[in-house]
């Protein structure tokens, strides 16, 4: 059978376990959000949707903006990029132990190959709110430019807003599409819909990722770019290229967790 359907012929695949709750995790382990701490994630997606909307509105009254489906597409796929370039270094690299960004950013993908439902427990505010910071710069500085640009600049710059304006929506639901791939109970009809027609991650494409050692198909938006960088040696080469470079193996502290569990 071809490797479009199995995804990775070389790798048999494995049933992903499903991990007891959190309460059965150590407790230096155990995800923190405290209700105090929601007030930020919750004010980004308040700015990150009040951004989008002035935008959209500003621009439609300079002119009315026509649906370009490729743009939005390439928009998609430049975001499923980024998706798997910050979840490959993520996995591969880092520690918990790192100042800040350890137990901020590098935990939560630590967790996540320990228990990957954990995901589907947390809500569109704790799911999304940090996505919709990291869209809050480029949104407003495009938001600046439809008010003091004049409208022959602002359509001149057709094909950036709109590829801006996909790129950042793909960006901001990452998590969410990420959060539906591992749902295995009722989802939305257009959701189920969307992954069957690989519009967006699909659960049975993510599962790929899942197979120890967690070494591949890490892009999480659209999953589109998977199986192209897989069959490009993509990841597997800027790892030998960082380990020959610095002498840092990949996954090592990723590996120490899931052996650990």
């Amino acid at each position: 059978m071809s490797r479009v359907f199995e995804y990775r012929p070389v790798r048999r695949m494995q049933p992903i376990t499903v991990v007891n709750p959190l309460p059965s995790l150590p407790v230096d382990r155990l995800p923190l959000f405290p209700a105090l701490h929601r007030f930020r994630p919750t004010m980004n997606v308040v700015n990150h949707l009040s951004h989008v909307n002035c935008m959209w509105t500003h621009y439609k009254a300079v002119d009315p903006l026509q649906f370009n489906v490729y743009i939005t597409v390439l928009g998609a796929a430049f975001a499923d990029f980024f998706s798997g370039l910050v979840h490959w270094l993520a996995d591969s690299y880092g520690s918990v132990d790192l100042p800040i960004v350890g137990k901020a950013f590098i935990r939560p993908f630590r967790e996540h190959h320990i228990d990957p439902l954990a995901i589907t427990r947390h809500d569109f505010v704790e799911a999304n709110g940090d996505n919709c910071l990291l869209t809050l710069a480029p949104l407003g500085c495009a938001l600046y430019t439809t008010v003091a640009w004049t409208p022959e600049q602002v359509r001149s710059w057709y094909f950036v807003y709109v590829m801006l304006m996909s790129l950042m929506f793909f960006v901001t639901f990452t998590n969410q599409i990420h959060k539906w791939s591992h749902t295995y109970g009722p989802l939305p009809m257009w959701v189920e819909w969307l992954q069957q027609m690989h519009v967006i991650l699909p659960k049975r494409h993510h599962r790929v990722h899942h197979v120890a050692p967690h070494d591949t198909y890490f892009c999480i938006t659209t999953g589109w770019l998977n199986l192209p960088l897989e069959k490009l040696h993509f990841w597997s080469t800027c790892e030998s290229l960082i380990e020959r470079v610095t002498g840092v193996k990949p996954r090592i502290d990723d590996l120490h967790w899931t052996n650990n569990r």
